[in-house]
């Protein structure tokens, strides 16, 4: 069955090409025109994933997925014309999965949406990690990851993650002790092997450091200069 993209855009000759592009491609497509037609679509269900534009009027992209990110983890790809890495920051930091900046590429917007595909039916993100039912630690056994329960506790105290927080510091913790490069963080928690600039991975590991090492004193997440990551014991 084909996989179904809302698709949330104002600019309706845009939105018009965007579409017929994704019919060509054998994807089933429902359009919205403003925030508020958007999100009510969104939340009824039964998409696969949802392109969002950021300036939409009656309620801007960034509310719509604020909003929708209380009940769904649906993978949302924003499209947005600014350029500044704050707003950049703001949509992943909200639950976006991923963003393309206009005017951009079909292909690329193509590649991105089977990637965003491929991730939300991927049963895991990380390839020969421990099997179902692990407990990872770090910190010295003061932080802990359930991987079925989808539950970390530093300290004893439960911590709120986004899903791809959580698959972030799974990952590093399934290869504790090994440097992880920026590409392989890419390949393996976003799904695909982009090789274009990006700061995601660096976002991500922002924010878990806020979340985990500023917040309880660790010193969990390591940088690597030049090579990427690394989760060690001190």
């Amino acid at each position: 069955m084909a996989e179904r993209i809302l698709l949330i855009e104002d600019e309706e000759k845009m939105a018009r090409m965007v579409e017929l592009e994704l019919l060509h491609e054998g994807y089933q497509v429902a359009k919205a025109y403003d925030g508020v037609a958007g999100l009510a679509q969104a939340e009824s269900g039964g998409f696969d994933l949802i392109l969002l534009d950021i300036m939409l009027p009656g309620l801007s992209g960034m509310e719509v997925l604020r909003r929708l990110r209380r009940t769904s983890d649906t993978p949302v790809i924003l499209l947005t014309a600014r350029d500044a890495v704050m707003d950049k920051v703001s949509g992943l930091d909200t639950g976006a999965d991923d963003y393309i900046t206009k005017p951009f590429a079909i292909e690329e917007l193509l590649a991105r949406i089977r990637a965003g595909l491929r991730k939300k039916t991927a049963p895991e993100p990380a390839k020969g990690g421990k099997e179902g039912g692990a407990v990872l630690t770090a910190a010295g056994g003061l932080l802990t990851l359930d991987v079925d329960r989808h539950e970390i506790k530093v300290k004893g105290e439960a911590v709120e993650l986004t899903l791809r927080e959580f698959s972030l510091l799974q990952y590093l913790l399934e290869n504790k002790g090994r440097v992880l490069s920026r590409d392989s963080l890419l390949e393996q928690v976003w799904g695909y092997d982009y090789a274009g600039e990006t700061n995601a991975v660096d976002v991500y590991v922002r924010f878990l450091r806020s979340k985990l090492d500023e917040r309880f004193d660790l010193k969990l997440i390591h940088t690597v200069r030049g090579i990427g990551y690394q989760i060690r014991e001190e």
